[in-house]
């Protein structure tokens, strides 16, 4: 089975980013839809908050950044664990085409959802054709 998460696992310490918290950063799973008016992006991010997500724009460079607070029973010692808890990350390079001040975002159920909308000088025109 090979996953983000059991491939982020197996990865050195070279090929995963240094974090100053010493924790797993995983890229989370995305589907993007792309129509006329833009496109959408949602993002899988179990256990990240409204609240723990970080979203830029810079230089066309779109970062998403979800913050995950560990999960310690009382009183109980973990015998054994399947499930890696750390943050997530993913960046996009975006084209011209879109207007950075409408993007959206909303997260549900663990999945952030973004969306993009086109800028209005790149949406398509329709020119009409008269007839003579």
């Amino acid at each position: 089975m090979t996953n983000d998460m059991t491939h982020t696992a197996d990865k050195t310490s070279t090929e995963t980013p240094e974090t100053t918290t010493g924790r797993r950063i995983y890229r989370p799973l995305t589907d993007i839809v792309e129509t006329a008016d833009g496109m959408t992006l949602m993002l899988e991010m179990p256990g990240v908050t409204a609240e723990d997500v970080d979203i830029t724009l810079e230089k066309r460079v779109l970062t998403i950044r979800g913050k995950v607070h560990t999960t310690q029973p009382e009183k109980l010692q973990l015998a054994y664990a399947e499930y890696g808890e750390g943050d997530f990350e993913r960046a996009f390079t975006m084209s011209d085409d879109f207007d950075p001040d409408k993007i959206g975002a909303q997260l549900s159920n663990g999945v952030l959802t973004l969306t993009l909308p086109r800028a209005a000088e790149a949406q398509p025109k329709k020119i009409t054709v008269k007839a003579s």
